[in-house]
């Protein structure tokens, strides 16, 4: 069986919705959206804190030099964050305040407050949530992120993130992007594909060369 096939089900629905929708998942092809379920939402974190405000190339250069630190560890493990020095951490590529964020990551991790990865697949995502925006420099953004990639949780939309709300103006041919509370009461409507419907809106062709019209 494809890999990808377990999202035929959503694309379908998302296509179903209209025309653009349609004609958007034409253009970008099949969902390959890729979790890693493997990942305990402590390593999910520090990696969406290290990606963050990043693009894609600079955040792998920031982990593999996080790993290159612990080279004799597939990942870095809470305690090695908790001793890292400042100054390692900075030459990874870390900014001040993502070393602040890490850090008490990887202490939440330590004091409990970060379920192991058995416990926070039993609980619902806006408990989730509300429990780890509690840890400094976590937002609900970072913990969507977990939701998504760690978890697997099929009706996640970060209506806060720039790259989604841009291709929803995009596809929708909007003058300006819809506010995060807007969108979230828009996608209400692709519950609960909306992981799958956050897959496609990254993938808006940003040029308006009208390819989707």
């Amino acid at each position: 069986m494809n890999l990808f096939s377990r999202y035929d089900d959503s694309v379908a629905f998302l296509a179903d919705q209209d025309e653009d929708w349609a004609r958007l998942i034409d253009l970008v092809g099949p969902c390959r959206h890729d979790p890693k379920a493997a990942r305990e939402p402590y390593e999910a974190l520090v990696r969406a804190i290290a990606y963050q405000q990043l693009t894609a190339k600079a955040g792998d250069a920031i982990i593999g030099r996080l790993k290159g630190l612990f080279a004799n560890r597939d990942f870095p493990t809470p305690d090695d964050l908790v001793a890292a020095r400042f100054d390692a951490l900075r030459a990874c590529g870390f900014s001040a305040s993502k070393i602040g964020t890490i850090k008490a990551i990887a202490q939440g991790t330590l004091d409990g407050l970060i379920p192991a990865r058995p416990i926070a697949a039993t609980m619902e995502d806006e408990a989730l949530i509300e429990r780890m925006v509690a840890i400094k420099g976590i937002g609900r953004w970072t913990v969507e992120m977990l939701l998504m990639y760690a978890l697997e949780r099929m009706d996640v939309l970060p209506v806060d993130d720039f790259g989604v709300r841009e291709g929803y103006r995009v596809l929708k041919s909007l003058p300006e992007q819809p506010k995060p509370k807007q969108l979230r009461a828009i996608s209400k409507a692709w519950s609960p594909h909306r992981t799958v419907a956050a897959w496609y809106l990254w993938r808006v062709p940003r040029e308006r060369g009208n390819v989707l019209k």
